[in-house]
């Protein structure tokens, strides 16, 4: 990729130590992907609230989706590392709507607890219908009676013969209208954390039922709550030890944390790219807008806060590499991290739209494209507090 200084996506982004010649080629191919694939259609899924079925095994050909996953099961496992899906979250986040990746890549938080936890044979019937674009799944966690606070869900899985049966629901969903399968937080014992299951369950299975969520953002993405009326799983749709789920379900989020803060510091630079370009384009009292010294030093104060995803990467690189006794310490400094990142896009989003409707009233017309960073931007600072 070229080196630039400019106020762009890529001169934005401060040089990272631990990438190498395989991470600038990834980008450089998922790049490719984005604007042939993805880009000319943005408007247009948008309008839909739906991407097209096509677009998954399309991804799934161009590695997206089977990055770091074995290649017994389909998965591209091969010289790639966690930068590399790193890399894959800031370019699908270049497209500026949130949803098209929140949806695309869903099996990134629903797919590793059946990976990290699950039956062999669960992995080979799921992992590589998942990965080929085939299906999706899901991951259920937040309740209508509560979010961040897992050790108090309430839905329940009681054993019935050969299996168990659920009643509850789940809520804030992606992918909840068209996924297949759900990774599913199930409560198996008594009451806190000690009694929490994960479960994989069909979602096409007899007393399922799925109510579509209407959202200010990321409208590309469909969001269901999911509704359990008796319905049975089987004994081996168990993922993990029984009453033990509460253990997978923290470990998923510091990778899925860290995946949303480098889709916030992407967002951020395209929030920041855009803001630049339409002010040396816009003419307000006989000059370019950046030209006025206060829009100068708002395009500054952002590109300043946009580089702060090189403490993420630092963070990724502790995470994939230090002992065990560091553990608690990165797992504290991720989910700040998540917080602090996910405070700057939203900053950066108001900036954007605040500027564009202060000089021609843009950020108020949804035609423009860009109205939209403030709407989806509120998803990514609070999607890991209410479970999206």
């Amino acid at each position: 990729m070229k080196k630039t200084s400019e106020i762009t996506f890529d001169g934005l982004r401060p040089p990272c130590p631990w990438m190498d010649d395989s991470h600038s080629l990834w980008r450089d191919s998922v790049r490719n992907f984005v604007d042939r694939e993805i880009m000319p259609y943005v408007e247009e899924w948008e309008s839909a609230g739906r991407i097209p079925r096509d677009l998954y095994p399309k991804a799934a050909k161009a590695g997206l989706l089977g990055m770091n996953y074995p290649e017994a099961l389909g998965g591209v496992d091969d010289d790639t590392d966690a930068f590399h899906a790193i890399i894959t979250s800031e370019e699908l986040s270049r497209v500026g709507a949130g949803g098209i990746a929140a949806a695309l890549m869903i099996h990134g938080i629903g797919l590793p607890p059946v990976m990290k936890l699950g039956s062999k044979m669960m992995q080979e019937e799921i992992v590589p219908q998942v990965i080929s674009g085939e299906r999706q799944i899901s991951l259920g966690i937040t309740e209508p009676s509560g979010g961040s606070d897992v050790a108090k869900l309430k839905t329940k899985a009681v054993r019935d013969g050969n299996g168990w049966r659920i009643n509850g629901s789940k809520t804030f969903i992606t992918g909840g209208m068209t996924s297949r399968w759900m990774t599913t937080a199930v409560r198996t014992g008594a009451d806190g954390m000690a009694g929490i299951s994960l479960m994989l369950v069909d979602l096409e299975s007899e007393g399922v039922s799925r109510t579509e969520l209407p959202k200010m953002g990321w409208w590309s993405s469909d969001t269901a709550t999911i509704h359990f009326d008796d319905v049975f799983v089987p004994a081996d749709a168990l993922i993990g030890q029984e009453n033990q789920g509460f253990y997978g379900i923290m470990a998923n989020f510091n990778s899925e944390r860290l995946g949303m803060a480098a889709q916030a510091t992407a967002y951020a630079r395209a929030c920041i790219e855009d803001a630049a370009t339409w002010a040396q384009e816009r003419q307000t009292f006989g000059k370019r807008l950046a030209d006025h010294q206060v829009i100068r030093h708002k395009m500054a104060s952002m590109a300043r806060k946009s580089v702060r995803e090189r403490f993420a990467e630092t963070l990724l690189m502790l995470k994939e590499n230090f002992s065990v006794e560091h553990e608690g310490r990165i797992r504290l400094d991720i989910a700040l991290t998540r917080e602090e990142l996910g405070a700057m896009v939203g900053a950066a989003a108001e900036n954007i739209t605040r500027l564009m409707t202060e000089y021609k009233d843009l950020g108020y017309l949804s035609q423009e494209g860009k109205s939209i960073y403030l709407l989806d931007t509120d998803a990514i600072e609070s999607e890991a507090n209410i479970g999206f």
